[in-house]
């Protein structure tokens, strides 16, 4: 199986979650926090073309509504990638690379089903 790459914030509650669920299924994962590591652009053009962009940008949270109403107006996809490398907390968190499946945020049942 290839190895199973988390991405995300370490200090967000929903990543804490994706985290304990992981272990508590005895599911090995390489965590990448991409505060810290940054997000390459490979990684987000990959991630849109296998989730979409409207799914893996975070219009509820705290960062989107720090945004400019410039910013936040006419978002298609190259805004929006550009806005996401730019402000990693608008990925929607976590990203779950099974190397075959791509899980956009979190819930116990989706784990559940794509990681059987």
């Amino acid at each position: 199986m290839a190895t199973i790459r988390l991405f995300g914030i370490k200090n967000c509650d929903t990543m804490k979650k994706a985290m304990t669920w992981l272990a508590d299924h005895g599911i090995a994962y390489e965590f990448i926090d991409y505060k810290k590591a940054g997000v390459a652009a490979s990684h987000l053009s990959d991630w849109a073309a296998r989730a979409g962009w409207e799914t893996l940008l975070n219009r509820r949270g705290l960062m989107w509504k720090k945004l400019s109403d410039a910013e936040r107006a006419d978002v298609d996809a190259a805004k929006a990638l550009t806005l996401m490398a730019q402000y990693p907390a608008l990925i929607k968190r976590p990203v779950l690379d099974t190397g075959r499946e791509l899980l956009v945020g979190f819930t116990p049942e989706s784990y559940a089903e794509k990681l059987k």
